[in-house]
């Protein structure tokens, strides 16, 4: 493996845990049975068609779909939802439990979603906030505690906020996912800095989640060293979304072979990019 650090998991000397490691040459992440070759997660709302979703999700090249369940009408089980139009041999969908505003509702959809036969994996969100929509801190926190002890791997969508993410990392979340700015916004990463801060500290992968609005934010997410970004409102409500989840998936790889590459330090003033000694007249 000839990836810079390894990932996912508690490791030590300050790396993440070989349970999740990179694969320079194949760009893979790989925790146990879990094997991913994109670092781009898609989100299914917002679309105008099915048609049009599996279209961007075809495009991106993404391998993690998430799904809101209480936003899927399961009482009649005749009719069509997402998760009938999603092809689960191509994709892994992630349950999550957007819509939740308590850490005792979000906890009752991860225990749906579980005995749905969906997954034990579960990205949980919970959002009060009716106006910018921000994560609650203390109930996320509290229903990550739980999920944690009951065997769910949590990936908790939260604020770009260090200490809160090294107290879900100590508790066992198997990610951190602090926002770039809020959800649906479209205004990039406005929490550059705390986002830096988070992915210096963590010894789990950092997913970049909220606010991206275009192909560069994406990168840039991805040149802080970021492992994943996770995108849906610039994608399912862009003009083309199957063209704009393209463009996005080659942003996050760019950004991805910036970070590997390493960036030159910025300077405060100009340097000669041609030598300027030992040079004939």
């Amino acid at each position: 493996m000839l990836g810079p650090r390894p990932l996912w998991g508690h490791g030590g000397g300050g790396a993440r845990s070989v349970s999740l490691v990179v694969c320079r040459r194949s760009r893979t992440l790989t925790r146990l049975s879990l094997e991913l070759h994109s670092r781009l997660f898609i989100g299914t709302g917002k679309y105008p068609t099915d048609e049009s979703m599996v279209a961007a999700l075809e495009a991106s090249g993404c391998e993690l779909v998430t799904v809101a369940l209480r936003r899927l009408d399961l009482d009649d089980p005749k009719k069509k939802t997402i998760l009938d139009v999603i092809d689960w041999h191509r994709y892994r969908i992630l349950p999550n439990t957007a819509g939740c505003k308590t850490a005792d509702e979000a906890i009752r959809i991860a225990r749906l979603a579980r005995s749905m036969g969906l997954s034990d994996w579960v990205k949980l969100e919970v959002i009060p906030d009716p106006r910018y929509l921000f994560p609650d801190p203390e109930e996320t926190l509290k229903a990550a505690r739980v999920l944690v002890d009951e065997g769910f791997k949590v990936l908790p969508y939260i604020n770009a906020d260090p200490v809160l993410a090294r107290k879900l990392e100590a508790i066992g979340t198997v990610t951190v996912m602090p926002l770039g700015s809020p959800i649906g916004s479209g205004q990039g990463i406005q929490t550059l800095e705390q986002i830096r801060i988070i992915i210096e500290e963590a010894r789990v992968p950092v997913v970049v989640d909220a606010g991206i609005g275009a192909p560069s934010d994406a990168a840039l997410a991805m040149e802080l060293g970021a492992d994943a970004v996770l995108v849906n409102t610039a994608i399912a409500l862009a003009s083309d979304p199957a063209l704009m989840a393209e463009a996005i998936k080659e942003g996050v790889e760019a950004g991805r072979k910036a970070y590997l590459a390493g960036r030159i330090p910025k300077r405060a003033e100009a340097r000669p990019s041609s030598p300027t000694e030992g040079i004939s007249l």
